[in-house]
């Protein structure tokens, strides 16, 4: 098959300032991961784009990623892909956290519609990725990697200059730094991260600078 060149867009959303992206291809169809809140906003940005969503994809079931999931996905009417260990957390404020911050009303969404695993390749449409399971953050949060366009979409595994926190239910310090170093420190230096928080980087500079990879925070 020809490579589909992909364009990609960044929207910072809600109170804690988390990262949705919209992916989207050549032929104008478009994955939306991880839509955090602001869910009219998103659905606007869709509209601007003149793409045609086909899938949301979540990288974990935290608040702030799923807070906009019922807004955009009754909009478009599509499916919603998630790893299994937290197939109940959309449902649950409890365990996508959002009870444990008063700044937020508590998230309550239905659950996923499909289920992903690691090593998975996930065909939608005309997109292509590989699925990575990078636990540690959350026990089922997952990377997305367009491979033959050098993207990964890390949610809160990984960011510039820091490692997604691991104080909330399910997280893991040890595993977290396993996941990252077995599963995207390993992917060709060049390959851009976007981040569920923060700036974009890549796998080398996190390689080289990261302070939690390196043994500084020790």
């Amino acid at each position: 098959m020809e490579a589909i060149k992909l364009k990609w867009k960044q929207l910072t959303v809600g109170p804690v300032q988390a990262n949705c992206y919209i992916v989207w291809n050549s032929q104008d169809e478009a994955l939306v991961i991880d839509p955090g809140s602001e869910g009219e906003r998103i659905n606007q940005e869709l509209n601007n784009l003149n793409v045609k969503p086909i899938a949301i994809l979540l990288t974990h079931a935290h608040f702030d990623h799923i807070g906009a999931l019922e807004e955009v996905r009754k909009e478009w009417q599509i499916p919603v892909y998630l790893h299994p260990d937290e197939k109940d957390w959309p449902e649950n404020p409890d365990l996508n956290g959002s009870s444990f911050f008063p700044m937020v009303k508590p998230v309550k969404a239905s659950k996923a519609d499909r289920e992903i695993k690691h090593g998975q390749s996930l065909t939608l449409g005309h997109f292509t990725c590989d699925v990575l399971h990078t636990p540690g953050h959350s026990p089922g949060s997952v990377s997305f990697h367009f491979e033959g366009e050098g993207i990964v979409l890390s949610g809160d595994a990984l960011f510039m200059g820091s490692i997604g926190r691991t104080d909330l239910p399910g997280g893991s310090h040890e595993t977290l730094i396993k996941s990252i170093h077995n599963e995207l420190l390993s992917l060709d230096e060049e390959t851009l991260v976007l981040s569920g928080h923060g700036p974009t980087t890549t796998i080398g500079e996190e390689m080289n600078t990261n302070p939690f990879l390196n043994g500084f925070s020790l």
